[in-house]
């Protein structure tokens, strides 16, 4: 048996907005048919990335992610003034010897990474 790494879910308060933010982000439109209770950015190549689900859930996040996406661009000044224009808040700034990336977190606190790639 062989497992493959489909995909990732996020918990959303809407999960057609949460994932319109990501499909800006990402440059991947949003699946027909999307909800406020779910949607979908399908993989449509692999170099994009896996599939992304995004689905209501009642509750506002309490906690750190234990699990988040990290992307990487090339011209990180930009990309970060992208990200925060478009809802994205820094919520951490990291340089370390040659590396460097942002923690942020999405419109609904979900964190993930930019590196300085």
């Amino acid at each position: 048996m062989t497992t493959t790494f489909f995909g990732a879910a996020f918990d959303a308060r809407d999960a057609a907005r949460l994932a319109t933010f990501w499909s800006a982000v990402l440059g991947r439109p949003v699946d027909a048919g999307a909800t406020p209770q779910h949607a979908v950015i399908n993989a449509t190549a692999p170099e994009l990335g896996p599939r992304l689900a995004f689905h209501q859930v009642p509750e506002n996040k309490t906690a750190k992610n234990r699990f988040h996406p990290d992307l990487i661009a090339t011209d990180f000044d930009r990309e970060v003034g992208r990200l925060r224009s478009m809802g994205a808040t820094v919520l951490n700034e990291v340089s370390d010897g040659a590396a460097r990336w942002t923690t942020f977190a999405d419109p609904d606190g979900n964190e993930f990474d930019l590196i300085a790639g």
